[in-house]
């Protein structure tokens, strides 16, 4: 088995795609109009093994949730091959970084939070 996407409540469809795509350099893989929704999926590259469901919420628990689905944590992970170039990429897209980049034993990483509130590890792995 494998991890094949996770679900992230983001406030409107069109915003989202827009920053993950432009912003972060994500490829949106599928849009696909359901009637009362969309089936949105992006993934950072369109080979990567796990991707994400963008969701619009549907009632206020779900609304009240956006940017706040890791309660304040780190939760989501982009590893790169190449950090200095995607934090660099990242920077000039408009990317706030909580801090500057660190090394730590697993690798090097900088935490920034995207444009809806939910906190990110770049990564490059030892």
């Amino acid at each position: 088995m494998q991890l094949s996407a996770l679900t992230l409540i983001i406030p409107d469809y069109d915003e989202a795609i827009a920053y993950y795509t432009r912003t972060l350099g994500f490829t949106l893989i599928d849009d696909i109009d359901q009637g009362s929704k969309r089936w949105v999926r992006i993934a950072p590259s369109a080979n990567a093994q796990t991707g994400i469901i963008l969701a619009e919420p549907s009632t206020p628990a779900q609304r009240s949730a956006i940017g706040t689905q890791g309660a304040g944590r780190v939760w989501l992970f982009l590893q790169t091959q190449d950090f200095a170039a995607d934090h660099a990429r990242m920077t000039k897209a408009g990317v706030t970084f909580e801090e500057e980049p660190r090394q730590e034993v697993y690798g090097t990483v900088a935490v920034f939070a995207d444009k809806f509130g939910n906190r990110w590890d770049l990564i490059e792995y030892a």
